[in-house]
């Protein structure tokens, strides 16, 4: 406890520092600075091509920045390969879903399992199955059904189910609002209330900005690779720049 009585802030479960990423030699990260902290939502908010999704690519071990440095719950991820920081605790829905269509969606959601060190362990791994079915009971009626003929929303929820069933420490959403209807949008943005509500710590790269801005703690907007702004999330809902800029206010 600190001196006047109230509790410290909670620790960053992950840093970003000065992270340069390029494709080729285009770089697309110009040296940005980012923090969750334990128990937030943090939102990165910004046009097509400002660094958001590069952003998590660089988390998640699929490209590796060329300076700068993540760390996870402490630990040095700058480098580690991708099936290491899901070893690690973080797991990600990724933008356009990309489950395995063929496949049922028990199946899809139990590929979340695969990097489980307790993945042969029924009774864990059925617990997470029923949490999963708790949040998108829907996904309970249809989990025979092929994941390529259900529909967008319904695939959403395999796509988030999925990397639940990772157990992530951290979870990363990429674009989970993208191309569905209204009424899914609501309910999407629910069930990210009540997965961050059960202690999930949640990085969201979200095109809504409104929607992403109301859910979050705290917010990042990114623009051609840079941090412009860096605020809480209602600060920068007042934000004059944010609402004529993403929020559509004249």
């Amino acid at each position: 406890m600190s001196a006047a009585g109230t509790a410290p802030p909670p620790e960053n479960i992950l840093e970003l520092e000065d992270v340069h990423t390029f494709y080729g030699t285009i770089e697309a990260l110009k040296g940005i600075s980012i923090q969750v902290r334990q128990g937030e939502i943090v939102t990165l908010i910004g046009a097509n091509g400002a660094g958001k999704s590069t952003t998590l690519r660089s988390i998640n071990g699929i490209n590796h920045p060329r300076r700068g440095r993540i760390t996870f719950q402490g630990r040095d991820i700058t480098n580690a390969s991708a099936h290491d920081v899901v070893k690690s605790g973080i797991s990600q829905s990724p933008e356009g879903r990309r489950l395995f269509p063929r496949m049922s969606v028990l199946e899809n959601l139990l590929m979340g399992t695969f990097q489980r060190a307790d993945r042969n362990n029924r009774k864990a791994v059925d617990q997470d199955l029923d949490r999963v079915y708790e949040l998108f009971p829907r996904l309970a009626e249809r989990k025979q059904q092929r994941a390529g003929t259900l529909s967008g929303g319904e695939q959403q929820m395999v796509a988030i189910g999925r990397a639940l069933m990772a157990h992530p420490k951290l979870l990363l959403l990429d674009e989970p609002s993208m191309g569905l209807a209204p009424i899914f949008v609501e309910r999407i943005f629910e069930i990210i209330r009540e997965i961050n509500s059960q202690g999930t710590p949640i990085l969201l790269v979200e095109q809504n900005a409104l929607m992403a801005l109301d859910v979050a703690s705290r917010g990042y907007v990114l623009e051609t690779g840079t941090i412009a702004l860096a605020d809480d999330a209602k600060r920068l809902k007042e934000n004059e720049q944010v609402q004529k800029t993403y929020l559509g206010v004249d």
